[in-house]
């Protein structure tokens, strides 16, 4: 099997080849947009499908992966933001609440596509404004929904609670990967 991470994302790398894992990284060019009425559960596994359909045709022996996250708080999705002002527009969101963080995967072969979605309730202390700048400043966290990783300075420093899977949080539901890939 030869399997092919659609993700430039250096999270998900580091998990898959933690998971022992042997991969490919490809690159798929593909128009993130989510419909309007979507219900929020079945966003982040929509855009991993719509990677997945992105893709071309596989071959035999092929197995694409491909992933999406996306965090939501107040009926409201919380995509990467677009500069310095949505970042933290959005962490003042998240600050003292609890949000869900979901993490939809594909899995696509030749004959067969798995998909599955993955969430995890966070709750966040209060973020004070120059909590908020530090962290923007230092970590940049523009590639991120939500503008934060768990496992930087925010997730440690901020996380009060979590229920759900920590990888998850981080952009890949490994337990779940692994499930399926072990099945193929």
């Amino acid at each position: 099997m030869k399997l092919l991470l659609a993700s430039q994302s250096p999270r998900r790398k580091e998990l898959l080849s933690s998971l022992g894992f042997d991969f490919e990284v490809v690159k798929i060019d593909c128009e993130e947009i989510l419909p309007g009425d979507i219900e929020i559960g079945k966003a982040a596994a929509y855009l991993s499908e719509l990677k997945a359909e992105a893709f071309r045709e596989l071959i035999d022996d092929e197995v694409l992966l491909t992933s999406d996250t996306v965090v939501a708080i107040d009926n409201q999705i919380l995509g990467k933001p677009k500069d310095e002002n949505e970042a933290k527009h959005m962490l003042r969101l998240l600050s003292g609440k609890t949000h869900q963080v979901y993490t939809g995967i594909t899995i696509k072969s030749v004959n067969k596509t798995w998909t599955e979605t993955d969430v995890a309730d966070v709750e966040l202390d209060e973020i004070t404004n120059d909590e908020i700048e530090y962290y923007v400043q230092n970590y940049k966290p523009f590639d991120k929904a939500g503008s934060y990783g768990i496992q930087e300075w925010l997730g440690m420093a901020k996380i009060s609670n979590l229920n759900g899977s920590f990888y998850t949080i981080m952009g890949l539901p490994t337990h779940l990967v692994y499930k399926i890939l072990k099945e193929i």
